[in-house]
């Protein structure tokens, strides 16, 4: 963000103490400093009108980059994201576009209960218009979100809490990463594994502890979950004939059903078993370290969703 406030004065910061405080996760500490009080504004606590106020300041002329200090709180912005951002360009063609991020932590593993751990990206995902993001390296961070601040399309970019302490290879250089392609991140001839955002690691986790197993995964970051990149999905799928597709959500309704209704549609007569979905379970994320790790899905669920299917139908 610092980069693209240096190369681009129209890119602004709006939300609850990220000035002075540096932001609820410290983000932002020292960007008041650096930046000043015109570009790094504090909010009142009003998500849906701290939302509109962005969207407005997008449509006339400035870049702004939104923190939602939870992603929990982003329901009380959606009639602004879902009504507003995501339709003024298809509404008004070339007249209007709204150049806007919103950058908001989410999911569990920080035991901060049900109302501070919730991923809600398919609440978005459902949005014709919005381009919603959730990167799993330090590396991909950085080029998803110089990507999502230079777009001019609306973006939502989903940070793990979890994953803000990785460390990671991330070059000095100016350099993006493409928002709308996912990356094989681990190849694999027996399983694919689809995931994104902290899921990834824990997809990449069960991959090696099948390994040891003598069984081979291929291992898919979708990066991007709107729009998604079902082709490189579907590769992957042809090639392998058997998916589990992970996510730190839960199960009803989520990105996972998409993904797998998409490989049905591409991949039906590539299978050799069902695809098979791994998630939170379909309760509020509890507050108690040991519920929450009961609850939230992890790679070992992974692993066994992949044995379990070899159980049924055999190694190969």
């Amino acid at each position: 963000m610092a980069e693209e406030m240096e190369r681009d004065e129209r890119v602004i910061l709006l939300g609850e103490d990220i000035a002075e405080y540096g932001g609820a996760f410290k983000i932002t500490a020292g960007f008041a400093e650096q930046f000043g009080s015109e570009r790094v504004r504090n909010t009142p606590i009003a998500e849906g009108g701290f939302t509109g106020v962005a969207i407005g300041a997008a449509l006339t002329g400035l870049r702004p980059v939104v923190e939602i200090m939870f992603m929990d709180f982003i329901t009380l912005a959606l009639a602004q994201l879902s009504n507003h951002a995501a339709k003024f360009h298809y509404q008004y063609g070339e007249q209007a576009k709204v150049p806007l991020v919103v950058r908001t932590p989410a999911g569990a593993g920080r035991s901060y209960g049900p109302t501070h751990s919730q991923s809600l990206e398919r609440y978005l995902v459902a949005t014709p218009g919005l381009v919603v993001a959730a990167p799993a390296t330090p590396y991909d961070a950085k080029g998803m979100l110089k990507s999502a601040i230079r777009s001019d399309d609306p973006v939502i970019f989903v940070e793990s809490k979890v994953l803000y302490g990785r460390q990671g290879e991330v070059p000095e250089e100016d350099y993006t990463v493409p928002l709308g392609q996912a990356k094989v991140v681990r190849e694999g001839e027996d399983f694919t594994i689809v995931a994104y955002s902290r899921m990834t690691e824990e997809a990449l986790r069960a991959a090696e502890w099948l390994a040891k197993q003598k069984v081979s995964c291929e291992v898919i970051d979708l990066r991007t979950l709107s729009p998604m990149d079902t082709e490189t999905v579907a590769q992957s799928v042809q090639k392998t004939g058997r998916v589990v597709v992970a996510e730190e959500g839960s199960l009803t309704g989520g990105i996972g059903a998409e993904v797998v209704a998409g490989i049905m549609d591409k991949c039906f007569d590539y299978l050799h078993t069902p695809p098979q979905r791994v998630a939170a379970a379909d309760v509020p994320v509890p507050a108690s370290q040991v519920l929450e790790q009961a609850v939230i899905p992890s790679a070992s669920d992974i692993v066994r969703a992949c044995t379990d299917l070899i159980e049924r139908y055999g190694p190969s």
